[in-house]
């Protein structure tokens, strides 16, 4: 946005200079001089983006344009007229001080091209304003500019310490679901252990019992009791199953996905378009594959928070054949985009390779792209304890 903002009051400068150059003489009469300042002016006009931390330079760079200018046009105060583009190139300067500046260094831009401004006034053969013209000129174009610094960088403040309190917002609200998600698991925990402490002790007397019961007996009661005892052996497995789950914390999958995608968008005014395609919410991925899928989203969108020129980004699923899963984010970049894998990007590929996958990461057609794939498991693999992705 500030780029564009930049070139068009760069063309709206340029056309006042053209104006101002040119209304007295024509461009055929314009000297190599005034071609050379002409070129001087605009040079100190595109240096000043590049100290925009450094108030004290910009404000010597406006200074000196208010000289250049000046010299550029000392020249054409003989024609007999007016030349009022002058002003409103002067003003332009001031009102640039006045914008970009703190008010110590605006006010010393400002006195500069007041200075400026009046200088040729002092020239006894020239038919430039005068003097009591720009005075009340200079006057009112000065309570006018320190009104308008004084409620711009009041706003700024007012933006400033409004992105301080987003920023400890944002961190408390983390703390918070940060806090709740150890309380949860803390309750989780605590049920686990009772849990296993009384039922899975229980369960395990039963055995006992029914197993002792099952070798006095004979016959067909022998049978029942060894049903009997199978069916509370797979109730002891399924307690002992429960009681892990509840004592691990899911970081994996579609559900985790999607918190995930809920928390950026609310915490982070990020845009995020998500398609699953082919099936991939049924693709059989190991733990460690889904892991690491979960952990490769979560760098990206943080990089996208972090270095993206627009807070937007694409996810994408797909299982081709159901026999490759793969996944990709991309999100807008501007165009000449380099970058150069730093350690998040180092450690996102590692892990995918060690869950045994392949990692792609490129700038393509104003896009940045991470781009996984995962070779998936058969059917018949799948009873060696694996989940898939859903």
């Amino acid at each position: 946005m500030y780029r564009y903002t930049f070139w068009l009051f760069f063309l709206l400068l340029a056309g006042v200079w053209g104006c101002a150059l040119w209304q007295p003489q024509g461009v055929v009469e314009i000297s190599a001089a005034q071609w050379f300042g002409s070129a001087l002016f605009f040079a100190l006009y595109f240096l000043l983006p590049l100290f925009h931390r450094r108030a004290e330079v910009q404000a010597i760079l406006l200074s000196s344009a208010s000289f250049v200018l000046m010299a550029v046009f000392w020249t054409l105060h003989t024609t007999g007229e007016p030349n009022y583009f002058i002003l409103l190139l002067f003003a332009y300067l001031a009102g640039d001080a006045a914008y970009r500046l703190p008010s110590r260094h605006a006010l010393f831009s400002g006195g500069v091209i007041g200075i400026c401004t009046l200088l040729p006034a002092l020239d006894g053969n020239s038919d430039y304003f005068s003097f009591s013209f720009l005075f009340w000129y200079l006057a009112l174009l000065g309570l006018a500019l320190s009104i308008f610094h004084r409620i711009h960088h009041a706003a700024e403040a007012v933006a400033a310490r409004y992105d301080a309190l987003l920023h400890e917002y944002r961190a408390l609200k983390r703390k918070a679901v940060s806090d709740e998600k150890l309380a949860r698991q803390q309750e989780r925990t605590q049920i686990g252990r009772e849990i296993h402490d009384s039922v899975g002790h229980k369960l395990t007397n039963l055995l006992m019992q029914l197993e002792v019961a099952r070798m006095e007996a004979d016959g067909t009661e022998k049978d029942r009791l060894g049903l009997l005892k199978g069916l509370a052996q797979e109730s002891l497995e399924e307690t002992r199953t429960a009681v892990k789950a509840l004592n691990q914390e899911e970081i994996v999958g579609i559900p985790a996905m999607i918190s995930l995608i809920r928390k950026l968008e609310a915490e982070n005014f990020i845009r995020i378009q998500f398609a699953v395609k082919n099936r991939a919410f049924s693709a059989r991925l190991k733990p460690e594959q889904a892991a690491a899928v979960y952990r490769a989203v979560q760098e990206s969108l943080t990089n996208v928070m972090r270095h993206g020129t627009k807070r937007e980004a694409s996810i994408t699923f797909e299982s081709a054949g159901e026999r490759i899963f793969r996944f990709e984010i991309s999100n807008p970049i501007p165009a000449g985009y380099r970058f150069e894998e730093g350690y998040g990007l180092t450690a996102m590929k590692e892990r995918v390779q060690q869950a045994g996958g392949n990692l792609e990461i490129l700038a393509f057609n104003s896009l940045f792209i991470v781009r996984g794939t995962f070779p998936l498991q058969k059917k018949e693999e799948d009873a060696d304890g694996s989940d898939s992705f859903s």
